[in-house]
């Protein structure tokens, strides 16, 4: 962990009732938890019911700008859409939510790792970045799985530009709607063998993990530790979750 990690800046301000959950979640710790292990869990930012009503849009192609089938490109065996302009309204609310605070987190991990460009403070500022590389379409999706589904061991990047760290929500209930599904998480240090941790997670609740890669203290400074983030085989039913990638794609 860095000898004075920033602190994470407060939620901004309540236009809806999901953004008045993130600023009520304890960002004092989840920044530490960041630093050291490059992912913290946050309690349920979703009701059952927004749960629900995410899940239902799936079926409304008229939402989203693309849909993926994983099994064709052989990223694992699901599929996921990417939501088109205008977002729903909660997940515009806890994308702009759970920017503002995480931004400290990752000026932080670019100057750890001696890397030049800042992140601005608002979103809003961060999209006219990515915009400017040419990078306009939203990446916040949704994604399903069926019995036998997976996700391989990946990286969400989408251009020159890239937020290092996102957010998975939860939207279906374990060992009721489905069963494994755990959330994976790998982590590769040079010259070392990799890490894992299959993380279980109850409706509503998320998870803040970095996006391709972390800083980590060692004897001669900081260096930078690669992580993939996937999902392991799901056994029974149905499972869907939320994610929100802050930077947008080519």
């Amino acid at each position: 962990m860095a000898p004075n990690p920033p602190t994470l800046g407060s939620a901004p301000g309540n236009p809806g009732r999901s953004s008045m959950r993130l600023a009520a979640v304890d960002w004092a710790a989840v920044g530490p938890s960041l630093w050291s292990s490059g992912f913290a869990r946050l309690p349920a930012i979703l009701t059952p019911d927004e749960c629900r009503s995410l899940i239902t849009l799936y079926a409304d192609d008229a939402r989203f700008r693309s849909r993926v089938d994983m099994e064709r490109y052989r990223f694992g065996v699901g599929d996921y859409k990417y939501f088109a302009r205008p977002l729903p309204a909660v997940v515009e609310e806890l994308r702009a939510a759970a920017y503002a605070p995480l931004v400290a987190v990752a000026n932080g991990w670019q100057q750890a790792l001696g890397l030049r460009r800042r992140f601005p403070p608002t979103l809003a500022d961060f999209h006219a970045l990515c915009a400017r590389h040419g990078q306009t379409k939203p990446t916040p999706l949704l994604l399903h799985y069926e019995a036998g589904g997976y996700n391989c061991l990946h990286q969400d990047l989408y251009g020159e530009i890239a937020f290092p760290l996102q957010v998975t929500c939860f939207l279906s209930r374990r060992d009721v709607d489905y069963d494994g599904g755990e959330f994976l998480l790998v982590e590769q240090r040079p010259r070392a063998q990799s890490r894992g941790e299959a993380l279980a997670f109850a409706q509503g609740e998320a998870l803040v993990f970095a996006t391709s890669h972390r800083p980590v203290r060692g004897t001669r400074g900081w260096y930078r530790a690669t992580l993939r983030h996937g999902v392991s085989t799901i056994t029974r039913g149905s499972r869907y979750t939320l994610g929100i990638i802050f930077h947008d794609a080519k």
